[in-house]
């Protein structure tokens, strides 16, 4: 050994004889501390046991974690291999290391594969016990009660309201296995036991009826009206047909709903009329008389329609009575071609969509009103609301001229030019009149316009 390697060594003596002496000393303080601290001479001083740990980061948390679960492995015995490792060891836990032995502490031996399964098996239920499937205990108690009242899974899976929907094909494996697989029976028996006996007895009052019992409910007369009490004798004089927890109140109820259905003995279902052809509804319908029916009559329904024809026939009435009064008739243009004059009409004012018959010598122009009423309203030929109530007059001289008048506000323009408010003009046959964006032709029936003038010539040189 070298010189160099020597003085390592004796540094290395010194520092832990130096950490023992300190620690010695602390020891000795604390043992001071504490006796003068029960003569009372010192006051105490708040200090806390315990010790200030640094953060751990991820990797650490994760390692501390897995050390704390083998620990829990091994036992109490076993080393604490992961705290070792993974993180760094605290103060009172390098103290510990400095005072212990330096002598390596022999592994405790590995548990027995054995030990471990019969531990593993004891701690975890087997999963059968923890689910039973679909299938409830109530349902278990509803199928047996079923198949011992039936003898039939068809029936079982009709008859029967499970609390969910099975199919045929289940209903048939679970009895099967209830008969036949004995963990299954086993852990169905055990756990039909631990229902409430109130749950037990409202299960038994759902047991479907047998053909025996309801052979007997058959025989009690559709027409008499039997009693609690019948049906009470009816289970006195009967006990081994009946199941054991049938009532009174339950066979009047089963008995209620077969007389529904017609399956007692002295009710007999009408047969099909014969024939290839069987009644059907639209049949029915056909030979229905509806002269026999009953006539469905709405009195509110006819006072309105008599108010309403008495209304319509008063309004045609006085529409009869000014009939004479009129002296502009309108008509509707079926074509371009020219108007046909009558003995009475002198000339027309024809539009686009109707025509005004002049039948006497003087008729107003304008826009009829509730309070204004005209001879010629011109709203009828198209928009009219910038046209006056009383836009103007023609009127038919001795002579056979046309003269027209405008007293409204806007202008007339015939042939073009304009006629302002107050001015007149005269109108020739075919003549285009125009108001407020509305055109009309003049025409004038010449045969009775030569008539006029030639009456008038006679009675002028008179």
């Amino acid at each position: 050994m070298d010189k160099d390697s020597q003085g390592l060594l004796d540094s290395s003596l010194m520092a832990s004889g130096t950490a023992s002496r300190s620690e010695d000393e602390e020891s000795l303080a604390g043992q001071k501390r504490a006796s003068s601290q029960a003569l009372g001479t010192i006051p105490k001083r708040r200090s806390s046991s315990r010790f200030i740990k640094r953060k751990k980061f991820d990797d650490e948390l994760v390692e501390s974690s897995l050390a704390k679960s083998s620990t829990r492995v091994k036992g109490a015995g076993g080393v604490e291999s992961g705290r070792c490792s993974g993180s760094e060891p605290s103060s009172s836990e390098k103290k510990k290391v400095s005072k212990a032995p330096s002598t390596p502490v022999p592994p405790s031996p590995a548990p027995t594969p054995g030990l471990t399964k019969r531990v593993k098996k004891s701690k975890q239920p087997p999963q059968v016990t923890k689910d039973l499937g679909r299938w409830k205990p109530a349902d278990d108690l509803l199928l047996i009660n079923a198949v011992l009242q039936t003898n039939d899974l068809t029936s079982v899976h009709l008859g029967v309201k499970f609390s969910c929907r099975f199919t045929l094909r289940e209903v048939q494996e679970r009895w099967y296995a209830l008969l036949y697989d004995p963990v299954i029976s086993k852990l169905a028996c055990q756990a039909m036991r631990q229902l409430h006996p109130e749950a037990i007895a409202a299960i038994q009052s759902k047991a479907l009826f047998s053909k025996a019992e309801e052979q007997l409910l058959s025989k009690v007369g559709s027409s008499s009206q039997p009693t609690l009490e019948t049906f009470q004798d009816l289970l006195h004089t009967h006990p081994d047909a009946f199941y054991l927890a049938r009532t009174a109140k339950a066979l009047q109820a089963h008995w209620q709903l077969m007389k529904q259905y017609y399956l007692l003995e002295d009710q007999t279902v009408q047969p099909l009329p014969k024939g290839d052809q069987v009644l059907n509804f639209s049949d029915a319908e056909d030979l229905i008389d509806d002269s026999k029916l009953k006539d469905m009559r709405d009195e509110v329904l006819e006072h309105e329609l008599t108010v309403a024809d008495r209304r319509q026939k008063r309004e045609i009435r006085q529409l009869e009575q000014e009939l004479h009064k009129w002296q502009v008739l309108v008509d509707s243009i079926t074509g371009m071609g020219s108007p046909d004059f009558d003995n009475q009409t002198l000339a027309v004012l024809r539009g686009r969509m109707v025509r005004y018959l002049m039948r006497s010598r003087e008729i107003t122009l304008g826009r009829a009103t509730k309070d204004n009423q005209i001879d010629v309203d011109l709203s009828l030929e198209g928009p009219a609301w910038k046209i006056s109530r009383k836009q103007g007059v023609i009127k038919l001289k001795n002579n056979g001229d046309f003269f027209i008048a405008n007293e409204g506000r806007r202008p007339i323009y015939i042939d073009g030019r304009p006629v302002l408010c107050g001015s007149k003009w005269r109108l020739s046959n075919n003549s285009v009149v125009e108001i407020a964006s509305l055109r009309f032709v003049f025409l004038i029936n010449q045969d009775l316009i030569a008539l006029i003038r030639a009456e008038a010539a006679k009675i002028t040189p008179q």
